[in-house]
């Protein structure tokens, strides 16, 4: 691979964290952890959000410094205050939070910081081939010239990849690598993760999918509220026993009961031959109380027929009927007014406002009514806000604190909290779980599942299968911008949707 560093110890060495302690703001982070990485193989840090294991991968990595502790490598102690300082010691990261220039190009932001230069002066075309060799190497179909701002989250996730494996690193830190991949490009992460191993490179693997875990990992650490709970040999774990340990409980099931609509519900939302960018000739019916799953691959044109139903997108045939009534024109905000409403699939780039505080970021969906003549009365905000954060399962020591103080799933369950001030017939959620622990995840699935008997129209988008088959009462596989299948009952399988998902041919 591309890129040179200097180790602080030799090749093979491990790393050696000892009684790390963090804390932010006087609330502890982490709590007296130790662990050893040994050089070569695949270590996973599991836990909930919050748990501490994103902390403990940016303390390895240079992102932040402990307040006590040590990270040895090598028998020797690493005092790192920057990543490219923990760079110089062949520890990288691929972040979770995704460290993209959108104005420079795909070869530029792979090789940020380790141009190639000759008196100063960048060698673009010696950069280009270098880049084509490694993304032929890993299997990645990207462009080097292509600006980066352009790209989708998936391909973002890929140059964050490609710009780890350019330094020939020691210690690779994947937090959450897989989280905005398709099926096929996962795999091929994997076999990259196999291969680097293979070398004598050390992968610490941050990840909320525990079968990706357990199928890679050879020693899993678990974190709950800072604490090290255990490190065990991944041959001798399940997910039965990891989520036990996350959570100090275990987790009876995974998704909850099935209710179906009544036979005779009424239809809430009638999509007839919407076409839009890429989205081509797509009908469909949504039923009061049932939960409609769409899949397939990334790039199949899911989120895309999300927008355009919600007038997001300008749609050049076709129409959207919303209780009977067609959503006419391109504005979300008279969708919203009708009772139409989307979780967008990335919450910090498309949902929250993540600066401004819990209670701003649940009230803004609906001021007027907690508005008298233009001003906000804030007792009724505060008192509508409590209320909705319980219903919701919002958990936050004070309403008004910044959204980006909460844990992953407590910030996807606020944009469950502004849907629901909307009153809605009809929600939309596009990767309603993406980025949070599994005891979260249940907590969204309960809160869908009760939306749906309440009453509420219910489409999930969801690039995991078995959320969309847990959840779904009919599911919707999309290919090219088309439905190629509507699966319901015992059809609603997994060779069935990637099958669809896969076909050479799709139907309407």
């Amino acid at each position: 691979m591309d890129g040179d560093h200097r180790t602080a110890g030799a090749p093979g060495d491990d790393l050696v964290v000892t009684g790390v302690s963090k804390r932010f703001g006087g609330v502890p982070a982490l709590s007296q952890v130790s662990v050893t990485i040994k050089a070569g193989t695949v270590h996973a840090l599991i836990g909930e959000n919050g748990a501490g294991k994103s902390t403990l991968g940016k303390i390895i990595s240079g992102v932040i410094e402990p307040d006590e502790g040590s990270v040895v490598l090598g028998g020797a102690p690493l005092h790192m205050r920057s990543p490219r300082e923990a760079m110089a010691h062949g520890i990288v990261t691929i972040a979770q939070e995704l460290a993209i220039v959108p104005s420079l190009s795909v070869a530029e932001n792979v090789y940020l910081g380790a141009e190639v230069a000759t008196g100063g002066f960048v060698r673009r075309r010696e950069a280009r081939r270098r880049f084509r060799e490694l993304a032929q190497r890993v299997g990645f179909d990207l462009q080097p010239d292509v600006p980066a701002g352009a790209l989708s989250t998936a391909d973002k996730q890929k140059v964050e990849i490609m710009r780890a494996l350019s330094r020939n690193a020691s210690f690779v830190v994947m937090d959450e690598p897989s989280a905005a991949l398709s099926s096929h490009e996962t795999a091929a992460l994997h076999h990259i993760i196999r291969s680097l191993t293979a070398q004598g490179t050390a992968v610490i693997l941050i990840s909320h999918f525990l079968s990706e875990v357990l199928s890679l990992s050879d020693t899993i650490t678990t974190l709950r509220d800072g604490h090290l709970i255990r490190t065990v040999e991944a041959s001798g774990a399940t997910e039965d026993s990891l989520i036990e340990g996350m959570l100090g409980r275990s987790l009876s099931a995974a998704f909850p009961d099935k209710t179906p609509a009544p036979p005779d519900a009424p239809v809430v939302l009638d999509v007839s031959h919407l076409c839009a960018p890429k989205v081509e000739d797509c009908s469909f019916v949504l039923h009061c109380g049932e939960i409609l799953g769409i899949a397939g691959l990334v790039g199949a044109g899911r989120s895309e027929l999300a927008r355009a139903i919600l007038r997001d997108a300008r749609s050049s045939a076709g129409s959207v009927r919303l209780d009977g009534q067609e959503l006419a024109g391109h504005s979300p905000r008279r969708a919203i007014r009708r009772g139409l409403v989307l979780i967008p699939e990335s919450r910090k780039e498309m949902g929250l406002l993540m600066g401004r505080s819990v209670r701003e970021n649940i009230s803004l969906s609906r001021l007027d009514l907690v508005s008298r003549a233009g001003w906000v009365a804030r007792l009724r905000e505060r008192r509508e806000v409590a209320a909705l954060m319980s219903k919701t399962t919002v958990k936050a020591a004070d309403m008004g604190l910044p959204a980006t103080m909460l844990s992953g799933g407590n910030q996807q369950k606020l944009l469950f909290a502004r849907s629901v001030m909307c009153a809605p017939t009809v929600l939309i959620a596009d990767e309603p779980t993406r980025g949070v622990d599994v005891g979260s995840k249940r907590a969204i699935y309960d809160l869908l599942v009760q939306m749906a008997q309440d009453g509420m129209g219910i489409i999930v988008i969801s690039s995991e299968l078995e959320e969309v088959l847990g959840l779904a009462h009919r599911v919707l596989v999309m290919r090219h911008g088309r439905i190629s299948a509507e699966l319901t009952g015992p059809d609603m399988t997994e060779g069935a949707v990637l099958a669809a998902a896969f076909a050479e041919t799709s139907a309407s």
